[in-house]
């Protein structure tokens, strides 16, 4: 939905969304360009012990590594702020006032045209068709514009990053999975200020978008392949969530023509796979960010900068995070995509 998460994941994950937050606050600042940032928190509700317990312990380890704006808020604190809701079943949730939301598109075109600024040379729509290499490595990337002869390569496809890899003869398990979005009509029966604000009992999430709200729900029957045709039989599963929670969400108007369809990049882990290949020299992952991507791309792109200009970094153990962990049978498992 696009926003920095600094909660409800492992370690690893909040370490990267941390670095995160400063980026897209002071893009402006940074890289002169606007990135929508909106720091309107993020507030996640927990319906079961397990869930609470998973907070707790996520706010344990955020407040050890510097985030002191995160707190566990009781029932009765949420039912307060958000009189609409219904809480009878809410245990307690977790609210980090940093956390917030970004246009994607804003911070990309800005990120691009920085780059342009400092003499990058940006290629629309040309795909990649193959790619030579030698015992030195990777050799020539050829693209439908033309062939670019370089030793360093740089597979960020997204959920075609698969066939990208398979390329220079690397198997790759990124899959596409089909995400929905119903963004609805203008609604004022509930606060634009509000946070994201995620029901664990069922994954169902929504955050305020221009004048009304922006539905989403990780459905299970969401299908893994190359479709972006949006499905209206969705619209009605998610209201039905949607008014479960917050009872005047009944109320709801949704235009199916505005609403969207996407792919997720996902891995076996939910995790990215980032850094160098062990096989092919010169050739880099930064793929497989499982719903990650936006909220992590500060963070991948110092991390790639560094690893290939010095070959190594000091934000993270990029070792946890290699593609030979998945033949080693060592995977990072996320347990909370939403």
């Amino acid at each position: 939905m696009g926003g920095v998460r600094a909660q409800f994941s492992t370690p690893l994950n909040i370490k990267m969304s941390m670095y995160s937050i400063p980026f897209y606050a002071t893009m402006e600042e940074r890289l002169g360009y606007e990135s929508g940032y909106r720091p309107q928190g993020y507030l996640f509700l927990a319906t079961k012990p397990e869930h609470l317990e998973y907070l707790k312990t996520n706010i344990e380890c955020q407040n050890s590594m510097g985030l002191d704006t995160v707190e566990l808020l009781p029932p009765s604190e949420i039912k307060y702020r958000f009189p609409q809701m219904v809480c009878g079943d809410v245990l307690g949730a977790s609210f980090c006032s940093t956390d917030g939301f970004v246009d994607p598109y804003l911070a990309m075109t800005g990120l691009m045209d920085k780059a342009k600024e400092q003499g990058a040379t940006l290629w629309k729509s040309a795909e990649v068709t193959s790619i030579d290499k030698d015992f030195n490595g990777v050799q020539t990337v050829h693209t439908t514009r033309g062939p670019i002869a370089t030793r360093v390569a740089v597979n960020c496809a997204g959920a075609w990053s698969g066939s990208v890899a398979a390329m220079v003869g690397l198997d790759l398990p990124v899959t596409p999975l089909k995400r929905m979005l119903v963004p609805t009509e203008p609604f004022a029966e509930f606060p634009h200020t509000a946070p994201m604000i995620i029901d664990m009992s069922n994954g169902f999430h929504f955050r305020p978008e221009s004048l009304g709200f922006l539905l989403a729900w990780n459905d299970a029957e969401e299908i893994r392949e190359f479709d972006t045709n949006f499905d209206e039989t969705f619209i009605e599963k998610i209201l039905i969530r949607a008014a479960e929670r917050v009872p005047c969400f009944e109320n709801l108007a949704v235009n199916p023509k505005r609403c969207w369809a996407g792919l997720y990049e996902m891995t076996p882990d939910h995790h990215p796979v980032l850094g160098p290949s062990d096989e092919v020299k010169g050739f880099y992952f930064a793929n497989g960010f499982s719903g990650h991507g936006v909220m992590h791309a500060p963070s991948t792109g110092k991390i790639l900068a560094d690893l290939i200009t010095t070959g190594k970094t000091d934000l993270i153990d990029v070792d946890i995070l290699a593609h030979k962990r998945f033949a080693e049978g060592r995977l990072v498992h996320e347990t909370a995509i939403l």
